[in-house]
């Protein structure tokens, strides 16, 4: 149209000057400027033709004039004002189209104007506009002039000029700091999108100069750095990727570089195919890989990419004779890459096996190497390991894990560089570790295993020469980042089953030694132990004896810790010893000697170097030597003599010497332990120093309490003798034995008493100080003060050692403790007789000392509070709040915790405590209850909190109850909620709570094999234990005692009220959910306890059992409650008129809640087997049968008949004649089912419920027993193996022991050996076959490549970006005008782009913005011409389109609207779309030139209207592909009028 229009204006003006100067006039509007540049390209054509009407030189003139006059200016006023400017003019919508306008029509001027000085100068002109920078108001416009100038330059006479273009352009593109992030990338667009394509057509010179900058910035380093690459390549594709035939053409310019040469140009494919983030560069990097294959292929000549190694294959190369294999092999390569895109694993794993079908092609047969580069394959599984999909980064680490299992692949340092980098990345990921569907717990991860043998083997397969530098890397890899428990345990399990070879030296070791300091991160200790056994193993068996010292080796043992690793006895322990032994003489010598000039020429010598230097001091170097070579028995005298003297002998007097002070009272209790363990004797050298070494710290501390100058020595002697008096308290208390003073009050009970509480230590004094007081000894005393760093800790120890002492003297004269708060005149053991003001220290002092300082505090405080509780009870309830306080702020501080937990439980739930505050219901009793709540909802949260608390609770119950009183349950009676909660408890697992709980299942199944498990005590802290502590413990009580009696039964109710709240709650009881598991635990509970309730009290509790029976609930729940009523009416038939009411209600109740009483029914034999007569109650039974058995429900009949065949089994057994009037119409109903015909789902559902365990294989009675409850019984009825409690952990529960009488922890049928299989018939399978065979074809992304160029300007009005796109051939329009929803929008937008609809007009062009739309669309809204048309313009619309020639079809059901499958669309159809409520208005259906229907076969009578867009759409494609050469004809349009 705007070439008629250019036609017609020339047609009324000889002269174009006049036109030319009437449109330079004016305002500059768009419309203006789109005008003169059609103008000026028409008069170009007619130029071009020779028909030029401006003779001679005026047109050449005029268009100089054109530019200098108008075009130059106005882009000069543009340029200086930017468009963020609130008075740049236009809007930038239109200012982008008048720069555009401007610029195509200046390029038309220099070509009209005929001489080369004009475009050279506005070249320059625009290039320092363009080197201003992004922020220049100029940029733009220089962009928008050098695109129309840039083909008018001279390749030659102009090439300096074309370089520097091409120079700032590609600088442009690549450049930006990250300040500016959003100003490069729309600044990168508009140059890929305008000035290089222009660049591209200036011959080869201007290539050139953008190969060379591409080059000069390197491979990208990163995924934000290739992005802006691929931009420009794109951009450049069909210049850097030659085009057949091209070079061969008459005008053809000077050729640019071959791109695939270039080792750099694929680098950088490569990265945006593995490294890229966003979706647009994955498909431009796709995009250039197929351009390039496909130019491989048609141009038909050999090309190899030089290497960018000196060995190795090629990155891309080219061979005619090998066109076939090539073509699949990038066939299948791209088939891939565009699959993974999806993010679908049902989508891209049946594609997989594609990619073992690339390794074959990549390896040659004949001599085993690469025959393309490997690095090709890493992109695919780099792609997969940084998927959002958890599930494909899990199959793509296996995929590639499983590489060597299969198949031999060559060498690669490619492969090394991978595994170090993205797949340990990948590896990383915990969630990865997780078990496969059907696994039981404690198997192990798969993922783990595959891992371990992958190692293995490549290790195995590595050259010697490479294999060191890999293992290093390999463990170097690991310290690089804070790696979880789960991942570093596998990768250190796979390293110590590496065959041993000597490939790691000092490095290596100090490398797993920062591993071992990596492991310490996690709070799971058990996981950690077992990470560093096999860490030392990897140590033992992979280090080079000869490159490390013995100094070497015992640094890297000491960073494991023996409570966790490394503990005498174990296998482990065994396998060092050996291995030290073995190669004591090939270690290679230190180069530095030990203090007494020692090398390290065995092992024993250099132990006892490291001893000498440890343990020798100045004064007693003899004596500790000759101590070293005496036995320890004989030399046990001489050393507490020495230590005697050491800690007596004011030697220690600096902060250095604290730590010697530790030493030897860890050596002290050692000796103690062992002449305990051996036996005491009189005379005893440990008997006779414990006596002076406790009255020498006495007179220690209380001299220096004589008002002495607090000096440093002072100070540290006082530190030392209050540590040693506490290490002696502790040893006494430990071992009676060591009393050495009767109950009298002595001299030291007497002066622990009178302690002076939480007293500080004063600082000692600052260097000036101590200048001025004591000059002589001031250098001295300047080190003893820069020693006195950290102070505070020192002194929160003093305070710990008083607070220990305290503690034995509270224990040793708790009698004496008084009950009131009366005061004694003259106490004779202060800190005793006067509870309350030693209490109230022991609040100071948990505000005084750190959380891992605090244990003695507890201790004293849990044996005062029983004695204040009722006297002090608001001091008591602080003591309360304040330990608490410390408790929960302890939560994720693993060392401190759980012994500061315990200390807390036995000091709040003391026995003695529950029963005071129990009885006086006072502010301590709801105190410790809120407490108790705010434990079990921490333990939600860290996993073994709750245990803590029922273990010593029960435990504490259980001796109560063992005395056999009446009343003995009295406090537990109190707490029956915490009972009850224990009975329940247990949370649903996140999945990485559940992985931990799997991998410490399995290293526990691994025995003695894992070192860990035999030092680290199994804490049981798993939630299991909660139940099943509670459990053991109702088990204990005994039914006979009345306290017993009715503590159970006020469990049993509290359980049926839980029930019915849950049931009533609104959270769905979903299978698995928390929901069920509660109810699941409950009834669970209640069977344990069925033994207990006599007939009184199921009196009061049989409503709601049976009223539960009515609840919709899962399956499990079902079998428990069917299961108790069984027992119930077995043990207590008087139950059984209720139980026929159940049976009897009607249809108001739920309809398949029936099936439970039906169930019930099927096990009537046991219920009836204390019944003598039973007769009625088989015919009350076969009464009520009968009537469900004609019930509408399937689920019902089908139970009904089950239970309808026992009793009738059973009155055939009981020879009934009564009810042979019954037996006709009984065994036809019964035959008719036995004998239904078909393999339909009734016949398959009879067979399965017979076969099913609750009716063929469970007994009621036989089977009760605690193994089917908590273990058989969950397992057969589905539950998740969370719930499955093993009878192996209820007898190893050892806290709480059962009697060795109890005998119903073992089911004896033979349920236990049934398998869920064995019951649940499978209706859909698949044959081994199926499962093995290759998928023969897979789904694959159609995209059209030829005419996909990747969207390089997002800003081009639709017309400008259908032509840029080149693809659409269409001319169908669809207006969509009329559509609301976001999501009809969308998916139309995809529809249309996928068919190639040349526009998609739409209401508001914000909707694109929406992310629901955004969601359907895919960005296809960037490849389809979207155009805004509101609905009020539609008839204008309308009317214009008709004008063009277009036929208007509306989608609607009228009179005589025309089928669809009748209908032949002209090639210029517009589709006008209804509204999704409303349809088509009746004024725009006058405005229609045919309305088409889809023809309908069902009730209901409309489509979707997007559903009803893309029919029509395809119709209209798919009747013009019939229409293409050899098609058949199609019939022409008939009209119709309205």
């Amino acid at each position: 149209m705007e070439w008629v229009l250019a036609e017609a204006l020339l047609s009324q003006s000889r002269d174009p000057r006049i036109l030319l100067g009437a449109l330079c006039r004016g305002e500059a509007s768009a419309e203006r400027v789109e005008t003169l540049r059609f103008l000026l390209q028409r008069l170009e054509d007619q130029e071009a033709r020779g028909g030029g009407g401006g003779g001679g030189g005026a047109l050449p003139e005029a268009a100089r004039e054109v530019a200098a006059g108008y075009l130059v200016p106005l882009l000069r006023e543009l340029r200086g004002r930017p468009a963020s400017c609130p008075d740049a003019g236009p809007l930038p919508r239109h200012r982008r189209r008048v720069l555009r306008a401007a610029g195509a029509a200046l390029g038309s001027c220099a070509r009209l104007a005929g001489g080369p000085q004009l475009a050279a100068a506005l070249a320059e002109e625009a290039l320092r506009d363009l080197l201003a920078g992004l922020r220049a108001p100029g940029a733009e416009a220089a962009v928008e002039v050098l695109a129309a100038i840039g083909p008018c330059l001279r390749p030659l006479e102009d090439g300096p000029l074309l370089e520097r273009v091409a120079q700032a352009a590609v600088a442009l593109a690549l450049g930006g700091d990250e300040d500016e992030a959003e100003i490069a990338e729309n600044a990168a667009a508009l140059v890929a999108g305008r000035l290089l394509p222009a660049l591209g057509h200036c011959g080869g010179a201007a290539l050139r100069a953008v190969w060379a900058g591409l080059a000069a910035t390197g491979p990208p380093s990163g995924p934000g750095h290739v992005g802006p690459k691929l931009l420009v390549l794109s951009a450049l594709a069909e210049k850097l990727l030659p085009e057949p035939g091209a070079e061969r053409a008459p005008c053809a310019r000077e050729a640019g570089p071959d791109a695939r040469r270039c080792w750099r140009f694929w680098r950088t494919v490569q990265a945006g195919l593995g490294q890229a983030e966003d979706a647009l560069t994955r498909k431009r990097a796709r995009y250039l890989l197929q351009r390039a294959v496909e130019v491989s292929a048609e141009l038909g000549a050999d090309c190899t990419c030089s290497p960018q190694e000196a060995n190795g294959p090629s990155l891309f190369w080219w061979s005619e004779k090998k066109k076939d294999e090539l073509l699949k092999f990038w066939e299948n390569y791209i088939l891939i890459m565009e699959t993974l895109e999806g993010n679908q694993i049902h989508v891209i794993k049946p594609v997989l096996p594609k990619l073992n079908n690339l390794f074959e092609y990549a390896v040659s047969e004949e001599n085993g190497c690469w025959l393309f580069h490997p690095s090709w394959h890493m992109c695919i599984y780099k792609r997969m390991f940084e998927s959002e999909n958890k599930i494909l980064t899990k199959e793509g680490v296996i995929h590639f894990l499983e590489l060597y299992e299969t198949k031999l692949l060559p060498f690669s340092p490619e492969f090394s560089e991978f595994i170090i980098g993205p797949l340990m990345d990948a590896l990383s990921e915990s969630s990865l570790y997780s078990r496969s569907p059907g696994q039981l717990i404690g198997s192990g991860s798969p993922l783990g295993l595959k891992l371990q043998k992958f190692l293995v083997t490549y290790i195995s397969l590595l050259p010697e020469e490479i294999k060191s530098g890999f293992l290093l890397k390999f463990i170097q890899k690991m310290t690089s980042r804070h790696w979880c428990a789960v991942p570093i345990l596998f990768l250190s399990k796979a390293l110590a089953n590496i065959p041993r070879c000597k490939a790691l030296g000092v490095e290596g070791l100090l490398a797993l030694r920062d591993v071992i300091q990596c492991t310490m991160i996690t709070h799971q200790i058990l996981l950690r132990g077992a990470a560093q056994c096999y860490l030392l193993q990897t140590a033992m068996h992979l280090v080079d004896v000869e490159k490390v010292s013995l100094s070497d080796v015992s640094t890297f043992i000491m960073s494991l810790r023996q409570e966790e690793s490394l503990g005498r006895g174990t296998s482990l322990w065994t396998e060092l010893c050996d291995w030290l032994r073995v190669n004591e003489s090939h270690f290679r010598q230190s180069p530095v000697c030990g203090s007494a000039g020692l090398r390290e020429t065995s092992l024993n010598a250099y132990v006892k170097n490291l001893v000498q230097e440890y343990v020798t001091s100045p004064a007693w170097e003899n004596e500790v030597s000759t101590l070293l070579q005496n036995s320890v028995m004989s030399a046990t005298e001489s050393i507490s003599e020495f230590i005697l003297r050491r800690l007596t002998m004011n030697e220690l007097s600096s902060v250095s010497d604290l730590e010697r002070c530790h030493l030897y009272l860890m050596v002290l209790t050692e000796l103690m332990n062992l002449h305990s363990n051996v036996g005491w004797k009189g005379g005893n050298s440990i008997w006779r120093v414990i006596s002076p070494l406790k009255n020498a710290s006495i007179r220690h501390l209380q001299e220096m309490d004589g008002g002495q100058e607090p000096t440093l020595g002072i100070q540290i002697q006082k530190v030392v003798s209050m540590a040693t008096l506490a290490v002696v308290c502790e040893a006494v208390d430990r071992k009676p034995e060591l009393q050495l003073d009767s109950l009298d009050v002595g001299p030291t009970e007497r002066f622990l008493s009178c302690l002076q509480l939480n007293q500080t230590l004063q600082k000692p004094h600052t260097e000036e100080q101590s200048r001025c007081a004591h000059p002589p000894e001031s250098s001295s005393f300047f080190e003893e003060s820069s020693s006195s760093q950290g102070w505070g800790k020192i002194v929160a120890q003093y305070i710990h050692d008083q607070w220990v002492c305290l503690s034995f003297l509270l224990k040793k004269y708790h009698t004496l403790i008084p009950a009131t708060e009366n005061e004694i005149p003259d106490p004779l053991l202060p800190a005793v007789q006067m509870p309350v003001r030693t209490l109230q220290s022991a609040l100071e002092a948990l505000t005084i000392l750190p959380s891992d300082q605090v244990l003695p505090v507890f201790q004293c405080m849990k044996i005062l509070v029983p004695k204040l509780l009722t006297s002090s009870e608001s001091l008591c309830i602080e003591s309360f709040d304040m330990a608490w306080k410390i408790i929960s702020s302890l939560s994720n501080t693993q060392l401190t915790f759980w012994p500061n937990l315990k200390a807390f439980v036995q000091f709040v739930f003391d026995n003695t405590i529950l029963t005071i505050a129990a009885k006086t219901k006072s502010q301590a009793y709801f105190k410790i209850k809120e407490i108790m709540y705010k434990i079990i909802e921490m333990s939600a949260l860290k996993t073994g909190v709750f245990n803590t608390l029922i273990n010593y609770c029960c435990q504490s119950w259980i001796v109560s109850a063992s005395h056999g009183s009446q009343d003995s349950l009295s406090s537990a009676k109190h707490y029956s909620e915490m009972v009850l909660e224990a009975c329940i408890f247990g949370t649903v697992f996140r999945r990485d709570q559940r992985l931990i709980q799997d991998v410490q299942t399995f290293v526990e199944n691994l025995g003695h094999d894992c070192a860990a498990n035999a030092i680290i005590e199994n804490a049981k802290r798993e939630d299991h234990y909660v139940r099943i502590c509670a459990i053991k413990f109702l088990c204990l009580l005994d039914g006979s005692n009345v306290s017993h009696k009715l503590f159970l039964e006020d469990l049993a109710v509290k359980l049926l009220d839980k029930d019915e709240l849950v049931s009533k709650s609104r959270a769905r009881c979903c299978v698995n959910s928390l929901q069920h598991r509660v109810k699941n635990r409950i009834w669970q509970t209640l069977l344990v306890l069925f033994p207990r309730f006599d007939q009184n009290f199921l009196n009061g509790i049989i409503d709601k059992i049976f009223q539960a029976g009515f609840v919709n609930n899962q399956a499990s729940i079902k079998y428990f409650i069917e299961w108790i009523i069984i027992l119930i009416l077995h043990k207590f038939p008087q139950f059984l008129p209720k139980f026929w009411d159940c049976l009897s209600c009607g249809e108001d109740k739920f309809k398949t809640s029936i099936c439970t009483f039906l169930s019930v029914l099927t096990h009537l034999d046991v219920i009836t087997q204390n019944i003598p007569e039973k007769k009625l109650i088989l015919k009350q039974a076969l009464v009520l049968v009968l009537q469900w058995c004609f019930n509408h429900n399937f689920s019902i009949r089908l139970y009904a008949l089950m239970a309808l065949k026992k009793i009738w089994n059973m009155c055939k057994a009981q020879r009934v004649e009564e009810f042979d009037a019954l037996a006709p119409v009984i065994e036809s109903s019964l035959d008719q089912v036995e004998s239904m015909h078909g393999a339909g789902n009734a016949k398959k559902n009879w067979q399965r419920i017979q076969e099913h365990f609750f009716f063929a294989t469970f007994h009621p009675l036989k089977d009760y027993c605690l193994e089917t409850i908590f273990y058989i019984l969950p397992r057969l009825a589905g539950l998740v193996e969370d719930e499955w409690i093993a009878v192996s952990k209820l007898t190893g529960f050892a806290p709480i022991p059962l009697d060795a009488g109890f005998q119903w922890y073992l089911s004896q049928t033979q349920l236990r050996e049934l398998k869920p299989g064995d019951w649940s018939q499978q209706d859909i399978g698949s044959s081994p076959g199926e499962a093995e065979a290759e998928w023969s074809d897979v789904q694959k992304k159609v995209i059209p490549w030829k005419t996909n160029v990747p969207d390089l300007d997002l800003e081009l009005m639709f017309q400008d970006r259908a032509a840029k796109l080149g693809k659409s051939n269409s001319r169908l329009i669809v207006v969509a005008s009329l559509i609301d929803k976001a999501t009809n929008l969308g998916g139309l937008c995809r529809t249309c782009e996928v068919f190639g609809a040349s526009v998609l007009a739409v209401g508001n062009l914000q909707c694109v913005s929406d992310k629901q739309f955004q969601h359907l669309s895919v960005s296809a809204e960037q490849w389809l011409p979207l155009v805004e048309v509101r609905p009020p313009q539609l008839v204008d619309y309308l009317q214009q389109k008709k004008a063009e020639g277009y036929t208007i079809i509306g989608v609607e059901q009228t009179a005589k609207s025309l089928d669809l499958t009748r209908y032949c669309f002209p090639e210029k159809s517009l589709l006008l779309l209804g509204n999704e409520r409303e349809g088509i208005p009746a004024n725009l259906i006058q405005q229609l030139d045919v309305c088409v229907e889809i023809p309908q076969q069902g009730v209901v009578r409309s489509l979707n209207v997007h559903v009803s867009g893309a029919l029509l759409i395809w119709e209209y494609t798919r009747q013009r592909l019939l229409q293409r050469p050899g098609a058949g004809p199609c019939r022409a349009l008939e009209t119709f009028p309205f």
